[in-house]
């Protein structure tokens, strides 16, 4: 692996806590009950970046993710005391992006000011859909009114760069209600939008439960219709659930789907960090229990060596979730293979038509994006099947995809 290289540097920060669990969600969230453990947990986190900092020094961060559960229960204060501490023992990029996520009917009027002051320069805005039928149906605590008044608050705090979540094929949604939605986030004039599928993913209320959803191939078309009217609006498609201007892409996530490499800091976060002097690349994951991670030595962090078997998938997981591919030599310097060792796969996918050919590598097709998994699959070890897939899928989830 003499030819890997150290790719650009993330902070992911998980914030666990949520005033209510939604029956959908597989993230690492539980629902607040009692006092929120602000400084206690902030302790937490100075401990663990402070803890983790040594293995990438000299290395600069080009960007922070404050992801959850529902990070903004936490102050301006304690999340400007939190990248303090991290500007402390990290070098940070002096444009670098820090996105905080935020729960609309979990942020205090004029908080956006502050947050903005305490270091945030983007907010990425749980909305999910504007029909209060919708919202209830989907658990949210938040009204569409008050995503509304987010937004315009967030333009008046100066914040203009902002992501609107949205999601789609939701229980009893027909074609015209989705567009509708997308048509509301517009008139917010947000900086970036995400277009999720509501899915039914193990473990959640929903998959008990299930809810009546669209048919697939109604979903299907509400993705059609919607995707083309963000790209007439100038929001390109640049990842499987990602639309924006392409000055205001994540760079957070793109440095994800890129094979970068991020600091996993908080209750259940991941970390994947590259050593080339090592010839190695390792994935972390920290206690998932928020009462674990508070209570646990510094020492409680799990690493685990990504086996030569599994790193042309694991580059793969990640680089064909955007719509414009990799570059090939992208391939060798993230993962420190040499490009034979997928050669015969890659040209078995393009005769499968999930691949297509780029002036420098190479991108999946229409067909590629919406049988993802299906594609992901020619990547995958002989010696793991469609489960290992599913639950790699689900980790890597973990990490964040939240934009």
């Amino acid at each position: 692996m003499s030819s890997l290289i150290a790719p650009p540097l993330a902070l992911y920060v998980h914030f666990p806590w949520c005033v209510h669990k939604c029956p959908y969600c597989d993230f690492n969230s539980y629902t607040l009950s009692g006092e929120l453990q602000e400084q206690a947990y902030v302790d937490r986190l100075v401990r663990d970046l402070e803890r983790q900092a040594p293995q990438v020094a000299g290395r600069t961060v080009h960007s922070v993710f404050l992801g959850g559960g529902t990070p903004s229960l936490f102050s301006p204060g304690a999340i400007g005391r939190l990248l303090e501490a991290a500007g402390c023992c990290l070098s940070f990029a002096p444009d670098a992006e820090v996105t905080l996520e935020v729960n609309p009917g979990a942020i205090e009027r004029g908080a956006f000011r502050e947050y903005r002051a305490a270091g945030v320069n983007r907010i990425s805005l749980g909305a999910q859909s504007f029909e209060a039928r919708a919202l209830t149906a989907l658990g949210r605590i938040h009204s569409p009114q008050e995503t509304r008044r987010a937004a315009e608050e967030l333009h008046a705090a100066g914040l203009g760069n902002f992501n609107l979540d949205l999601m789609y094929a939701l229980p009893g949604q027909e074609l015209a209600a989705a567009l509708r939605d997308v048509d509301e986030a517009l008139a917010l004039a947000p900086a970036h939008l995400s277009h999720y599928q509501l899915t039914l993913e193990p473990g959640t209320v929903f998959a008990a439960h299930p809810p009546a959803l669209p048919e697939e191939d109604l979903a299907a078309e509400m993705l059609a219709v919607c995707s083309a009217r963000l790209a007439a609006s100038g929001f390109a498609q640049y990842e499987v659930s990602a639309y924006a201007p392409r000055h205001r892409r994540c760079r957070h996530n793109l440095n994800y789907w890129s094979f970068g490499d991020y600091l996993g800091v908080g209750a259940g976060a991941h970390g994947k960090l590259t050593f080339p002097e090592r010839g190695e690349i390792v994935r972390t994951t920290q206690p998932r229990a928020p009462r674990r991670y508070l209570a646990a030595a510094d020492a409680a962090l799990t690493r685990r060596l990504v086996g030569r078997h599994e790193l042309a998938f694991e580059f793969m997981l990640n680089a064909l979730r955007l719509t414009e591919g990799f570059a090939a030599a992208s391939f060798s310097a993230r993962t420190g293979l040499a490009w034979q060792a997928i050669a015969a796969t890659v040209q078995a996918a393009i005769g499968r038509g999930l691949l297509l050919r780029t002036e420098d590598g190479y991108r999946p097709s229409a067909l590629g994006l919406r049988f993802l998994n299906d594609l992901l699959l020619e990547f995958l070890p002989e010696t793991q099947g469609k489960a290992e897939l599913s639950a790699l899928s689900m980790a890597r989830s973990a990490v964040r995809s939240g934009n």
